[in-house]
């Protein structure tokens, strides 16, 4: 799989060819960075303007074969000159959001400038000055136009980020499928919960098990915590940043396999065990036709089914084995109660908070 280049690389990149411009008239294309872990791309301009005491660059942002929701998308940095001694000052353009929530790691009222990209963009703006003989003090403006429709399919609106999207990168690649965009949204997700002050936050599988739940508790939009398949990467979290309640919901199919103890609940890293979800049955009283029904049913659907037409309450079973996993995880530290839908987002069972 090809890999492609964060947000913050391309601002970086961008940032770089910019203040070249400002101080030189000629903009270095293609231009080249030092990334975080010692990698020097190059990236080819596909915008260039300048003015009196400015400078633009933009770079298309290539995330290789991520399906990354910018993929393609314009990263444009004006540079503009600021008198001696001003250091160097971030704005959010078109298309680059505010943060108006706490618990993110940039401060209320600034640009949704990640510091990883802050820190980079500093670091060309100084080696450029120092090779220039130039001060580096300047205001440096992200764009990304089309960036504030693009937000809408990102967690930003959730966290508080207003107007646009995040520029983002703490290594400057995207690594195609990487789970670690989607795991450290999660954090920052719990950090504004905390941040807020919020006692109770959810969860959640998906879309389907997260209406539920806000069918039932009316909880506001950021406290809901997109899990997806990384219990084991939420659970750990909340272990280390606790908050005091926490409802776990989710699909049966999923749960079965957290039930089971397997914290990734990918279907490429764990299965449902159908002989387990037999003998869980047993313990409940089901028969032996039940039971081989259940083994050699084709989904975990399908063996719930099974279950709820012989009145075995399998549904409870996953949902308080899935608590104990949990809880193990949290090493006691939140309160977390487990609801378990069906494919129709009905709530097949649930525990209670423990």
């Amino acid at each position: 799989m090809r890999r492609g280049w964060t947000t913050g690389a391309c601002a970086t990149a961008a940032t770089k060819a910019a203040f070249t411009a400002l101080l030189t008239g000629e903009f270095p294309d293609p231009v080249e960075i030092l990334l975080p872990r010692g990698e020097r791309p190059s990236f080819a301009l596909a915008r260039r303007d300048c003015g009196k005491n400015w400078a633009s660059a933009g770079i298309v942002k290539d995330a290789g074969d991520d399906p990354d929701v910018t993929h393609l998308a314009l990263i444009v940095s004006k540079v503009c000159a600021l008198p001696s001694r001003s250091g160097v000052v971030f704005k959010a353009g078109d298309g680059v959001g505010t943060v108006t929530k706490a618990g993110l790691p940039i401060d209320i009222g600034e640009p949704a400038i990640n510091p990883v990209p802050r820190r980079m963009m500093t670091e060309v703006i100084e080696e450029v000055a120092i090779a220039h003989g130039a001060e580096p003090d300047v205001e440096i403006e992200i764009s990304v136009p089309g960036g504030e429709e693009l937000a809408k399919q990102t967690w930003n609106p959730r966290l508080g980020i207003v107007g646009g999207l995040s520029i983002l990168g703490t290594t400057g690649i995207v690594h195609p499928f990487s789970c670690s965009a989607w795991i450290a949204s999660i954090h920052r997700g719990i950090d504004v919960i905390r941040a807020a002050g919020l006692e109770h936050a959810a969860a959640c599988t998906g879309s389907t098990t997260e209406s539920a739940v806000q069918q039932l508790y009316g909880l506001p939009d950021f406290a809901f915590i997109d899990m997806g398949d990384f219990a084991g990467a939420t659970l750990k979290y909340l272990r280390q940043h606790p908050i005091k309640r926490l409802t776990l919901a989710g699909g049966f199919g999923k749960f079965c396999k957290l039930a089971d103890g397997f914290l990734d609940l990918h279907s490429g890293r764990s299965q449902v065990n159908l002989q387990t979800l037999a003998r869980w049955a047993g313990e409940q009283g089901a028969n032996d036709l039940t039971r081989r029904m259940i083994t050699d049913a084709n989904t975990a659907s399908e063996a719930l089914t099974i279950a709820q037409q012989q009145n075995v309450p399998l549904g409870k079973v996953v949902a308080e084995k899935a608590q104990q996993v949990a809880l193990e995880e949290v090493n006691g530290k939140v309160a977390i109660e487990v609801l378990v839908y069906d494919r129709d987002g009905k709530m097949v069972a649930g525990t209670g908070f423990n």
